[in-house]
């Protein structure tokens, strides 16, 4: 029988000298697989007498253990040896600067409408939403809107093909829709506001196809114009952060409201420029009025017991007055210096006592 020491030195030696991976691999198959010389005289052991195989096993077993330690060895040295090599050529150069990143901007519009809510949340409005695709009865019908009126002409509003209930389907030109859903879904008392993207036939440098409105409705039983008087006030003066900023009511006419009115807020003109505030001008803002008792009726409310008021304004027209914006077209044309210019950084926060 071969020496155990020759073995292991003869082992040892050939484990030493590998080079790969590989080769360590293949040693392992080689000297410890079936036909190893390990595995060879261990078969041996069963011709020796009873003492000496005895010794001679554990022997052999001490054997094999030095020698998958080595192994086990020399593949971490060659593993980490093969890992300095890639860090090497690999090296990243970490004092590069980073790739500059733009910061982003709040766009005038999302920033109003954070101005808007949180100013009518001081009043103990509610924001309500509702589904951009409205039936016809929820936009026209139970607002009062006879057929004959012009917003039902397929010149001014974006009809949709098909039906829904029986009512044909359209873009919502207002967001008066969502006060019926309200009424209908909410009963009295209510005091929301409703934010959102309206579309209408028309395009300009002051008239966009897809815009965005604000409307307020406040029903229950003692409401009456004093309180929409000076709800619109106050709204007003705290969003153009003006505290004496003059506003008039003027009679008009609007199929969801008796009375109705037209509200203007005094401004100057003069040189090409506008600006806010008192003046001999006025500059028409917002429309508003008491809810019609026919619209009340509509929605299931009993126009004898409750009323209300309601109002609406544009929100591209307001946040042109308030930041200076000359052509509405350029809300939607995704130019990026633009929003750089108008735009909001991410933690402007508004006040909500000044709109600011």
């Amino acid at each position: 029988m071969e020496s155990i020491d020759a073995v292991r030195a003869d082992l040892l030696a050939l484990i030493e000298d590998a080079e790969s991976l590989d080769a360590v691999e293949q040693l392992r198959i080689e000297e410890l697989g079936k036909k190893g010389r390990i595995t060879g005289l261990m078969r041996g052991l069963a011709s020796l007498p009873a003492e000496e195989r005895r010794a001679q096993g554990a022997a052999l077993n001490v054997l094999k253990d030095e020698i998958v330690a080595a192994l086990d060895r020399r593949r971490t040295r060659l593993e980490d040896e093969a890992l300095d090599r890639r860090l090497v050529t690999e090296r990243v150069d970490i004092t590069l600067p980073p790739r500059p990143e733009s910061a982003g901007f709040i766009h005038p519009i999302s920033q109003t409408i954070d101005e808007v809510v949180a100013i009518f949340g001081e009043m103990g409005f509610a924001v309500a939403e509702g589904p951009d695709i409205e039936d016809d009865w929820h936009n026209f019908t139970a607002l009062n809107i006879p057929p004959e009126h012009p917003a039902r002409q397929e010149m001014d509003t974006f009809y949709l093909p098909g039906e829904r209930d029986g009512h044909r389907v359209v873009l919502r030109t207002h967001t008066s829709p969502v006060q019926i859903r309200t009424m209908v879904a909410s009963p009295p008392p209510l005091r929301i506001i409703a934010p959102g993207r309206t579309y209408r036939c028309d395009s300009d440098a002051t008239h966009s196809p897809m815009f965005h409105q604000v409307e307020g409705l406040i029903v229950d039983e003692a409401t009456h114009m004093g309180h929409l008087k000076g709800c619109l006030i106050d709204f007003l003066r705290a969003y153009f952060a003006v505290d004496e900023l003059p506003v008039r009511f003027r009679p008009s006419y609007f199929p969801f409201t008796e009375p109705s009115a037209e509200v203007d807020i005094g401004c100057t003109r003069s040189a090409g420029k506008l600006e806010i505030g008192h003046g001999s001008d006025w500059l028409e803002i917002l429309g508003c009025g008491m809810v019609n008792p026919k619209v009340l009726a509509a929605c299931g409310i009993d126009a004898g017991r409750y009323q209300g008021f309601a109002f609406g304004m544009g929100l591209e027209r307001i946040t042109m007055l308030k930041y200076g914006i000359p052509d509405l077209r350029t809300f939607f044309e995704s130019d990026l210096r633009w929003l750089r210019h108008y735009g909001f950084a991410a933690l402007a926060i508004p006040s909500l006592v000044r709109g600011e």
